[in-house]
């Protein structure tokens, strides 16, 4: 079966899979991060700051890091980055699709109450990825096809249950 990419950013779909070094808060393992994304999502009091190419995103929901680099040391928190991180514990709110603002909770009513089971039917109904510039809004710099497929699984999994 052939996996359609429906991404229509045109950014460099990294494999996200790919860890390296750890978190020099929590130990978790990183993955590699784009400085451009890094130095678009960071507020503005903390741009200056951003040096050296090799950027890591913690993926902890429970850590407050969201950024790191350990050839300098640098580190960036959750309150030193423009937007909530759709996976931290906290984030409010949860986007699946940064570059159109379309929340998590917007992708599963799609699902639960339009009856939306593919990205491209999301996308239809929500606007999701019509505004693409992943590199430069998604948190890991890659487009946010997968985010929004994991929210039509659990959108899903919500309507199954009922």
């Amino acid at each position: 079966m052939e996996i359609v990419n429906e991404c229509r950013c045109r950014c460099e779909s990294e494999d996200t899979t790919k860890r390296h070094k750890t978190c020099p808060i929590c130990n978790n393992e990183g993955i590699s991060v784009s400085k451009v994304t890094v130095e678009h999502l960071v507020t503005d009091d903390y741009r200056n700051v951003v040096d050296g190419d090799q950027y890591k995103i913690c993926m902890n929901e429970e850590c407050d890091v969201v950024y790191y680099n350990l050839d300098n040391e640098v580190k960036f928190l959750k309150n030193q980055v423009r937007v909530p991180i759709w996976f931290k514990k906290d984030a409010d709110p949860k986007y699946a699709c940064y570059c159109s603002k379309v929340t998590e909770d917007q992708v599963i009513e799609a699902v639960v109450k339009h009856g939306a089971k593919t990205v491209k039917e999301v996308n239809a109904i929500t606007g999701a990825m019509k505004n693409s510039n992943c590199r430069e809004n998604n948190p890991l710099g890659v487009c946010c096809h997968k985010i929004i497929k994991e929210a039509i699984d659990k959108g899903l999994q919500s309507f199954m249950r009922k």
